[in-house]
């Protein structure tokens, strides 16, 4: 069981709480059959990943930096022949997956319900802050978290801003999350702790072939899992 010293649980939220990138497959696969009219011959979904990573520094993550490089990657296919008419339907793919409900994950609410008046909890995600605060509304979920933090990247630094902003060490922060790399290993290199939850699938950008340690960390198949880790006392 994790020590009794946690005071903040964290929750990532794209693909922890709800569902989201299946959306983003989705649209990629709805992206290539739009390109594929003008007969591109490279791999569009190799170009497509190849211009997100080109623009990460300069848009960052989210569905709004996602279209910005769909259309980009649209012009470099087609080498500038793409129309007008395409560009106004890949746009139409964003406009629709930002305009999506919230699918929340199997065991949200249940967890947060025992959880909240034990601890305090933030949700701690990255992307596109509009966006993000538009998801935390319809999700219905917002009543049980303490805080929302809308971070530009999940690494190191940006943990330690974050614990310095909620005034604790890292031996009384828990993150929880599916992704190793911005929701686990971060958090693990601080001192804190973490809990992973795979889901089936993972953007490339976030896959890594590091394992950590097995101190501090956990790894459950279901969120509800993590109920049985986390000591049952408050300890605000």
């Amino acid at each position: 069981m994790i020590t009794e010293e946690i005071k903040v649980i964290g929750f990532d939220a794209d693909d922890t709480l709800w569902v989201n990138e299946p959306y983003y497959k989705e649209a990629e696969t709805a992206f290539i059959r739009l390109v594929s009219a003008y007969g591109v011959e490279r791999d569009a979904a190799a170009v497509l990943y190849e211009t997100e990573m080109a623009n990460l520094e300069l848009y960052g993550y989210g569905i709004k930096a996602f279209m910005l490089s769909l259309v980009e990657c649209a012009i470099r296919l087609t080498k500038g022949t793409v129309t007008s008419d395409t560009i106004a339907k890949i746009l139409g793919i964003g406009k629709e997956m930002l305009q999506r409900p919230i699918e929340l994950l199997e065991d949200v609410k249940p967890v947060l319900e025992k959880l909240s008046p034990r601890y305090r909890l933030i949700v701690a995600t990255k992307g596109d802050l509009l966006d993000q605060e538009r998801k935390m509304t319809r999700s219905g979920i917002t009543a049980y978290f303490h805080h929302i933090e809308v971070m530009s990247d999940k690494k190191k630094k940006n943990y330690m801003q974050l614990l310095h902003h909620l005034d604790i060490i890292p031996r009384e922060f828990l993150m929880i999350g599916n992704s190793m790399k911005s929701d686990i290993l971060p958090p693990l290199k601080l001192g804190a702790y973490a809990i992973h939850v795979p889901y089936h699938t993972t953007w490339a950008h976030e896959e890594v072939d590091e394992e950590p340690g097995a101190e501090r960390f956990y790894r459950v198949e279901k969120l509800k899992d993590i109920l049985k880790l986390i000591p049952p006392v408050s300890v605000r």
